[in-house]
């Protein structure tokens, strides 16, 4: 069903209305980098702490009442997993995510406290998660409900696009966006499409910069650099990804896992945010001075779900 639509800016503007019916904006907050006063949507203080729960809640609830009873299908590594669960909590639907066993155990139980059955699988062992969750589909009818890649969950999170632009009063110049498989950017550029989006990935992990570069589809290689952007590691992005960014995003950059704690104590002691690695990754690019910023700049604080102990050593390192 997903692969049969390309995700629409009408479809954004639904899923910000579906959002706004059961969930407050976030809030979108001054902040100053090298004396340029900008602004940072919290997406941290959703009720998972992460953007996620758009995605999760517009795919949820475009389902069919026969939909619903086969239950949903998600692949995460917390965030994502935490987004459908809670959307399947509410709406009374049967949810199963996979997720690695690698994955931070504060995302594992909070996904298994939502009420969703979760299914490990070895991504350091090079297993690969869609073909679990395939398995899973084709034994049990759900639905799919992809990370990034499924139209409705990109329309549901250019809904904070819309929220964006309607705090401010007019549209960003440009968003920078932390980026996995490009789901969050991919519905910013349909929510905002007079703003440059500015895709933020890992070292080595920039499989949607690259992607963008080569007009196609690139996949990470093998023995790829470890980072503690635990949320932004797919191995690939995906045609509609591609084609939603294409001509639209701004070239993606690239961040350091020290570049990325210096952004997490920056938001510690300046915002008074707790931001997880991931979630760091664009006020990290904006702080190294990787993107341009002016006065209406908007950083996306993406998700808040740390590691109790490393955010600890994180902080207190500075």
């Amino acid at each position: 069903m997903s692969a049969q639509r390309m995700p629409t800016r009408e479809g954004v503007l639904l899923a910000a209305e579906r959002v706004a019916a059961i969930l407050p904006p976030t809030p979108l907050l001054p902040l100053e980098i090298g004396g340029v006063q900008l602004w940072a949507k919290a997406e941290v203080l959703q009720p998972i702490g992460a953007f996620k729960i758009r995605g999760a809640w517009h795919r949820l609830s475009a389902l069919s009442d026969e939909e619903r009873t086969r239950g949903v299908v998600g692949v995460s590594s917390g965030n994502h997993a935490q987004g459908v669960a809670w959307a399947a909590r509410r709406l009374g639907i049967a949810a199963t995510i996979v997720m690695p066993t690698d994955a931070p155990r504060t995302k594992l139980d909070a996904t298994r406290a939502l009420g969703a059955d979760v299914v490990l699988y070895d991504r350091p062992g090079g297993e690969d998660r869609d073909e679990v969750a395939a398995r899973l589909v084709a034994e049990s009818g759900a639905t799919l409900v992809h990370a990034f890649a499924d139209p409705w969950v990109i329309e549901g999170q250019g809904s904070a696009g819309i929220e964006i632009m309607a705090q401010l009063g007019h549209a960003p110049s440009r968003i920078v966006a932390c980026c996995g498989g490009g789901g969050l950017a991919a519905g910013l550029a349909l929510a905002c499409p007079d703003s440059a989006v500015v895709p933020v990935e890992p070292e080595g992990w920039d499989m949607v910069g690259r992607a963008m570069a080569a007009g196609e589809v690139v996949h990470v290689g093998p023995n790829p650099p470890a980072t503690i952007c635990d949320a932004l590691q797919p191995p690939a992005t995906r045609p509609v990804n591609l084609a939603v960014l294409r001509g639209r995003a701004e070239p993606g950059v690239t961040v350091t896992d020290e570049e990325v704690r210096a952004a997490q104590r920056f938001a510690f002691r300046h915002l008074h945010l707790v931001v997880e690695p991931g979630g760091a990754a664009a006020l990290a690019a904006a702080l190294a001075g990787k993107v341009p910023l002016d006065g209406d700049t908007v950083v996306m604080l993406t998700g808040g779900n740390v590691d109790p102990a490393a955010y600890a050593a994180t902080i207190s390192a500075g």
